[in-house]
């Protein structure tokens, strides 16, 4: 399940400064997120990431014989981030994106072009924290908002997929002996998205986590998707001293696509 809290108002809560990197491979394109995050402590959280979409490649076959060619497909996303806390247990934050949508050609391509489009958009996204331990949170965000995508012109330009988010996370500290260091807890997630200005056809993502402190957490969920999509996922993520792992994979309600993998490497600065 998609985290319900995935929006920039949740870099006011990083225990601190970090550098991640994230892979995914799905039925559609490999996917590569750097991003780095600074805790600048009063002043907020500040980060940058670099987002990679390789949709792979096609030859150039003009007919019969070996190809002159090849077409790649790719997107390209640079995010500069801010948050911090407003007043108590309220967060703010902002993604700023530059997006960039690539077709280029090697070889001899013929009638096929190298295409490139560049817009830019934004997320805004806030939190609120109840209850004296935080434990339950609630966040909204809407993300994707920005200019239309130009390829061609501008009665051909694509919007972006401007989408709503609500964020529910319900925390519970469990009972845990009197020496022990670290206790158990679990983290109930639920996340609902619709597309802007739409709001009559949501799609809910539920996911369930438990953890043993910061040392290892398991997760399951399950996404309630109009898709092929659809279906539930599992993980499991581990912390050694400043460094974590997390490794994710969906099962896809149809057969029909590969099931994409996630997995993720941070370091605590």
């Amino acid at each position: 399940s998609e985290a319900a809290f995935w929006n920039p108002a949740g870099l006011a809560r990083l225990p601190g400064s970090e550098i991640a990197l994230q892979y995914s491979k799905t039925f559609a394109s490999d996917n590569t997120v750097l991003a780095g995050y600074l805790d600048a402590k009063r002043l907020g959280v500040v980060g940058i990431a670099a987002y990679l979409v390789d949709y792979g490649g096609q030859e150039v076959l003009p007919g019969p014989g070996l190809p002159v060619g090849r077409i790649s497909v790719k997107n390209l996303e640079l995010l500069a981030s801010y948050a911090t806390e407003l007043v108590s247990d309220l967060t703010i934050g902002l993604n700023y994106k530059l997006i960039q949508f690539r077709q280029d050609c090697s070889g001899e391509c013929g009638t096929v072009r190298t295409t490139v489009g560049t817009t830019q958009g934004i997320d805004v996204g806030m939190q609120y924290a109840f209850g004296a331990s935080d434990a339950l949170r609630v966040g909204f965000a809407v993300r994707h908002a920005g200019f239309k995508l130009q390829l061609e012109n501008k009665e051909q330009a694509d919007p972006l997929p401007t989408r709503v988010a609500l964020g529910i996370v319900y925390r519970l500290v469990l009972p845990r002996p009197a020496d022990a260091t670290d206790g158990l807890d679990a983290r109930l997630l639920l996340d609902i998205q619709d597309a802007w200005g739409q709001y009559d056809n949501p799609e809910a993502r539920l996911g369930l986590e438990l953890g043993y402190g910061d040392v290892v957490r398991i997760r399951t969920g399950y996404a309630f998707l109009h898709s092929e999509s659809a279906g539930p996922s599992v993980g499991v993520g581990f912390q050694f001293g400043r460094f974590s792992f997390d490794f994710a994979r969906i099962f896809y309600s149809s057969s029909n696509f590969d099931e994409p993998v996630h997995i993720s490497l941070r370091a605590t600065l």
